[in-house]
């Protein structure tokens, strides 16, 4: 079994006779054989020049194979590269800070995160808002505008004891007050006492909330598996005064929670730190407030720290996840208004919101 490998032809001037050479490729190697049967009564530098550019052709040839080959080589090897997400500017780092409720202690909240640079998530309950102890609905857009304001029922129900329709009430009640406060779209919750199941989420499902965090700290790093049963790292400072007068057992709760702070500090890979709470729980006996504060300048301006709303970390996921690559990865569309970073062979890449970008 053969075939012609290359061909040179010659024409000569005196008779306009095409001769030359051609190249067969057999099972154990090369052959030349004689286009014509008048090559071989040509002169000797006639015919070696045709079997030089024979050769050549060969190893062009060649060459082009292997680069060919080489090109599949590198498509197939880009195809199994793992494209990992990384945050705005390359960052591995996020945090979170979420509380509840909208209680007046928010505003000494609020106050002392916007002295160090930090933005937060505040869950509100809209029918209480403007009763004691809560804030009024006249200061919601003014005190939260660096943050997100998001929903927490209307009426701080157990969700779980209600009728599906009752569900739906407190949901959409509550977020259609708070979008009437913020004049913005309210998109996500928390679950009042953290408390959920199949048939909350169900109810919930459709009615324009993205995102609802329980209350079951999983004292670890990772990434939302379930946004609508999203689970917090850590409640802020841990079950400190879960225990009342059990000094013992609140010095563990501190001590486990700055370990945990101290660790997600330290982490060289993908590491979502999410902290939550009710600024109520710094009011009263002993001085919370500087606890607060220590763990606020623990936690703020490092370079390395994605600092986002819980809503902001949604949008920023979905916009990774929606990326389009081509088969080979050789490039990727982003069809969000977000800009995403990605890692590629150890390499940190900006794909522009809107855009089309040649990876390699």
């Amino acid at each position: 079994m053969y075939c012609m490998f290359a061909a040179i032809q010659r024409m000569e001037q005196t008779n306009n006779l095409s001769t030359g050479i051609y190249l067969l490729k057999l099972q154990n190697g090369y052959s030349l054989r004689p286009l014509k049967s008048n090559y071989f009564q040509m002169k000797s530098e006639t015919r070696l020049n045709i079997v030089i550019l024979a050769l050549i052709t060969v190893i062009n040839y060649g060459n082009a194979q292997t680069n060919a080959a080489s090109a599949s080589g590198n498509g197939v090897r880009n195809s199994r590269e793992k494209v990992e997400m990384l945050f705005p500017g390359g960052k591995t780092k996020v945090l979170i800070l979420s509380f509840d409720d909208g209680m007046v202690a928010d505003r000494r909240l609020v106050k002392l995160m916007n002295e160090y640079g930090l933005t937060g998530t505040f869950h509100l309950n809209s029918n209480k808002l403007g009763t004691k102890d809560y804030l009024s609905k006249e200061e919601v857009k003014n005190l939260y505008q660096e943050h997100e304001v998001s929903g927490h029922t209307a009426n701080h129900p157990n969700l779980t004891n209600l009728s599906k329709i009752d569900v739906i009430y407190e949901v959409v009640e509550d977020r259609k007050e708070l979008e009437q406060l913020t004049a913005y779209p309210v998109r996500g919750m928390s679950y009042p006492f953290g408390n959920t199941n199949d048939f909350v989420i169900d109810a919930i499902t459709g009615l324009g909330i993205e995102y609802a965090r329980t209350v079951g700290d999983t004292y670890n790093f990772g990434m939302p598996v379930d946004f609508l049963r999203w689970q917090p790292t850590i409640h802020l400072f841990g079950k400190t005064n879960y225990i009342p007068n059990d000094t013992a057992n609140d010095r563990r709760e501190l001590a486990q929670f700055y370990q945990l702070t101290n660790d997600f500090l330290k982490a060289n890979s993908l590491a979502l730190f999410y902290v939550w709470g009710h600024s109520w729980e710094y009011e009263g006996a002993g001085n919370k407030w500087a606890e607060v504060e220590k763990f606020f300048k623990m936690i703020s301006k490092n370079p390395d720290i994605y600092y986002t709303t819980q809503i902001g970390l949604v949008d920023y996921i979905n916009a990774f996840k929606n990326l389009k690559f081509s088969v080979d990865k050789s490039m990727v569309t982003n069809l969000s208004s977000i800009n995403v970073f990605i890692k590629m062979k150890g390499k940190t890449l900006e794909i522009e919101a809107g855009r089309t970008k040649h990876i390699f």
